[in-house]
């Protein structure tokens, strides 16, 4: 058994919870979200807490559903919600009941619902327009390097700092902290039991989870699909392309490859634009949720991809960093909101990532797996830095070095580690 892992998400959930009636945290399966919800305080007492995984639940719920809402005491955790949609409308009433309740006796709102839940809340209409304007919504993603290392994870605020000169990065070697950063079942574990661990996951995901949120005809394309895009990590996403290959129709092949995003096994970096003169490609780029899947995927280990397969690496190294951005900003409290993109320009220039911070300002991450990098290496960061004038805040290149290095005024090399510590 594995000590006890904090997630950074959690005190946020508490505060959260203490505020509004209700919360939903959605994610991939297996990422935590029953572990997380068991370990929060809030309201008065211990929750109630109830699993749609459990077949007799569902059947309960769907039965009776204002009944099954009411016999149990507030506050209450519903997990895997989507699984007992029949409990939808009914919660809306629970919480309006709730709130005119209080607001007679002159009491604040406060917490009366967690929900969970595999699927992302775009895959559940019925849910998000039943719950408008009583719900908020957080993503529960698998470990982050921050969170294996329990640092305090400042990197995206420093990058609007530059303040990199006096960071020791001493902590975390790439490799290992790749195959922990993962779900938590799994971390600590070899790589032949990740890979029959993940046989049973995705297995359980595509021919079981996927029938709750929608109706399929073709349930053989979504492994097909999903290797694929596992092969494809880290490039434009070409429905075209995708379609020959599988051989369906564009729209039968974007609706399937959304699906896959929709459970949290894969994920898409929106390029970068603006009303420049410069012709930029806006294709997305795609990724798989998790980097350990990715190699399961591949049927590659991670240690034989970085002795014999220079190319290869850098795609893993590349998904595992943009899961890394993923997840630091979805675990920023009260912060200024930032976006994940990346940057293409017709001619071939580009930039892996870019953070876009409030007031437009960028910064640039660029990932090179090499251990040295050179102004040759900066061409991307450039050009963008060009394109965009004084709200270019900062490049960055991760790389496989040991110390920072000033390259220009703005463009700074920095170990993988940094991007944890």
């Amino acid at each position: 058994m594995t000590n006890f892992i904090p997630r950074r998400l959690g005190a946020e959930l508490n505060s959260l919870l203490n505020t509004f009636p209700c919360v939903f945290l959605n994610g991939p399966r297996q990422s935590g979200k029953s572990t997380l919800s068991l370990s929060l305080k809030w309201g008065q007492g211990q929750p109630d807490y109830v699993t749609f995984d459990d077949p007799t639940m569902i059947a309960v719920a769907s039965q009776a559903p204002q009944s099954f809402l009411t016999s149990f005491s507030r506050p209450l955790v519903l997990d895997e919600i989507q699984l007992a949609p029949a409990l939808f409308r009914p919660l809306k009433l629970a919480i309006d009941q709730e709130r005119q309740k209080r607001l007679l006796e002159g009491k604040p709102s406060s917490g009366q619902f967690l929900l969970t839940g595999s699927a992302n809340i775009l895959a559940l209409p019925m849910l998000s327009e039943a719950l408008v304007g009583r719900m908020i919504v957080k993503t529960l993603y698998p470990f982050s390097a921050v969170e294996i290392h329990q640092t305090k994870g400042t990197f995206l605020e420093k990058l609007f700092t530059g303040n990199f000169e006096q960071t020791p990065y001493e902590k975390g070697d790439l490799l290992q902290t790749i195959q922990q950063s993962t779900y938590p079942e799994i971390f600590s574990l070899t790589d032949d039991l990740k890979n029959n661990w993940f046989k049973s996951y995705l297995a359980t995901i595509i021919q079981r989870d996927i029938k709750h949120i929608t109706e399929i005809e073709k349930a053989s394309l979504l492994p097909q699909l999903l290797h694929l895009l596992a092969a494809r990590a880290g490039g434009l996403i070409n429905d075209s392309d995708l379609s020959r290959s599988v051989k369906e129709n564009n729209v039968t092949t974007k609706r399937y490859r959304t699906l896959l995003s929709l459970l949290f096994l894969t994920f898409e970096v929106q390029p970068w634009f603006r009303n420049l003169n410069k012709r930029l490609v806006k294709s997305p780029k795609g990724y798989l949720i998790d980097t350990n899947m990715l190699c399961h995927l591949l049927q590659r280990n991670l240690q034989e991809i970085a002795r014999q397969d220079y190319d290869l690496f850098g795609h893993i190294v590349e998904n595992f960093v943009a899961t890394e951005l993923l997840k630091q900003i979805s675990m920023r409290p009260n912060q200024p909101e930032m976006s994940l993109y990346h940057f293409r320009t017709s001619d071939g220039k580009e930039v892996d990532f870019i953070i876009e911070y409030p007031q437009n300002k960028i910064a640039g991450i660029e990932v090179k797996t090499k251990e040295v990098v050179t102004l040759k290496d900066c061409d991307g960061l450039l050009s963008l830095a060009e394109l965009t004038a004084d709200d270019f805040i900062i490049g960055v290149i991760l790389y496989g070095g040991k110390r920072m290095v000033k390259l220009t005024d703005k463009i700074y090399a920095l170990p993988f580690a940094a991007l944890w510590h």
